[in-house]
């Protein structure tokens, strides 16, 4: 009896020990689809380079014992593209995507593995979303098969907007933007959050332009001057962003403040340079000089590749799954899913969770201003000297935004 009672209790523990590890050794194959080509081929790269370097962080320790192997493939912005990049993406083994450069293809890939995890019990697919910010996205589109690790384009605004009331010196303000889901959100969003918080604001411009096309943005330069605005509100990133600084830089266009989302972003902190300094904010959930173990982690990218780690919502993304991994006790997408709803995990920046309604992480943020580098704020942008000095933290509560998600879980 004696003996029985122990074999079980031995075996039992063995499972156990085992089971925490069922997934040590495993190589999980992360597919990366984003652009390598085209106006945003400098974004796509440097954000392959991120993903690349945070797994090789992620494989010296983990507590799930697994290796993870980046695919990078390029979509070329495009949501054809994006498609046929999943099924090259699932033809070589990869159980995972990720995705962050327009909510096109974010949506894409939304669409098809609803349709390929349906059809294919044993081969699902599972999408973190680093940077597609459409609400819609959590909203009337939100799958069970995507998480989002950004702040979605309402809860920047609700963080901008809260801030930009606060400043008496706001009294008309300029909307430019790309001409694409996120693009418009920016437009609405801006517009409801000022006339609810402050209804004296006149919105002296509404502009969209192509997105990744526009190689001069001196006309709409002209007509921000001729607007008389003294903020403009953008959610332009990657060229259309740097190119629009360069044209206010080189105009002239000294007495606007620009409210951006995306100033870190490749290619805008050296198109603004000194010009710009105390008049680019900055939206986001991080800046350049975060405390703690991402700190090193983003001084040791810039001293191997003399370039920015800017987007650090891929710390998060390596955090998440991998405890998801231990919880799990597997690295199967439909058991990691399970444990990923309204997860709590330690993020970059403290704890965050991933809201089970609708697979939106809730997270705190930054509103930062370009200034001069230095004091407890060193570390600068793209060697400008310069770089995003935080001068508002909102707690996450402030930024959370309700959620009209009805996800349909697999059975």
């Amino acid at each position: 009896m004696n003996f029985a009672i122990k074999t079980v209790a031995a075996s039992i523990l063995l499972a156990s020990a085992g089971g925490v590890f069922a997934q040590k050794g495993e190589t999980v194959k992360i597919a990366w689809l984003d652009p390598l080509s085209g106006l945003m081929a400098a974004v796509g790269t440097n954000q392959l380079k991120s993903w690349q370097f945070m797994a090789e962080e992620f494989n010296k320790k983990n507590a799930a014992g697994v290796k993870y192997e980046i695919i990078g493939i390029d979509n070329k912005l495009s949501p054809q593209e994006t498609t046929s990049a999943l099924r090259s993406a699932m033809d070589q083994g990869a159980r995972y995507v990720v995705q962050g450069n327009g909510s096109g293809p974010a949506l894409a890939i939304i669409d098809a593995l609803e349709k390929h995890n349906a059809r294919n019990p044993g081969k699902e697919v599972l999408y973190l979303n680093y940077a597609a910010v459409d609400p819609d996205l959590t909203n009337s589109k939100c799958s069970y098969w995507h998480f989002r690790l950004d702040a979605d384009t309402s809860m920047k605004m609700e963080a901008l907007t809260t801030y930009m009331k606060d400043q008496p010196e706001i009294k008309k303000v300029y909307l430019l933007n790309q001409n694409y889901s996120h693009g418009h959100q920016v437009s609405k969003y801006a517009k409801e959050m000022l006339k609810r918080k402050r209804p004296d604001i006149e919105i002296v411009g509404d502009d969209l332009h192509p997105l990744a096309q526009v190689r001069d943005f001196s006309p709409y330069i002209a007509k921000i001057k001729q607007s008389g605005a003294d903020s403009v509100i953008t959610g332009n990133w990657g060229s259309d962003l740097a190119l629009l600084i360069k044209a206010a830089n080189d105009a002239g266009l000294n007495n606007v403040n620009f409210y951006t989302y995306y100033g870190a972003v490749t290619g805008s902190p050296t198109a603004m340079g000194a010009g710009a300094a105390g008049r680019v904010y900055m939206v986001s959930y991080a800046h350049a000089n975060m405390p703690g173990e991402i700190n090193k982690i983003t001084q040791d990218y810039k001293k191997k590749f003399n370039d920015d780690m800017y987007t650090d919502a891929i710390y998060n993304g390596f955090a998440m799954l991998t405890d998801a991994f231990v919880k799990a006790k597997s690295t199967d997408p439909v058991k990691v899913a399970k444990v990923m709803e309204g997860m709590k995990f330690k993020g970059f920046n403290g704890e965050v969770e991933m809201r089970k309604t609708d697979h939106q992480l809730q997270q705190g943020l930054f509103i930062s201003k370009w200034e001069k580098a230095g004091g407890k704020y060193p570390i600068d942008s793209e060697n400008t000297g310069y770089t995003f000095v935080p001068v508002k933290y909102y707690e996450p509560y402030v930024a959370s935004t309700p959620t009209s998600c009805q996800m349909k879980r697999p059975s």
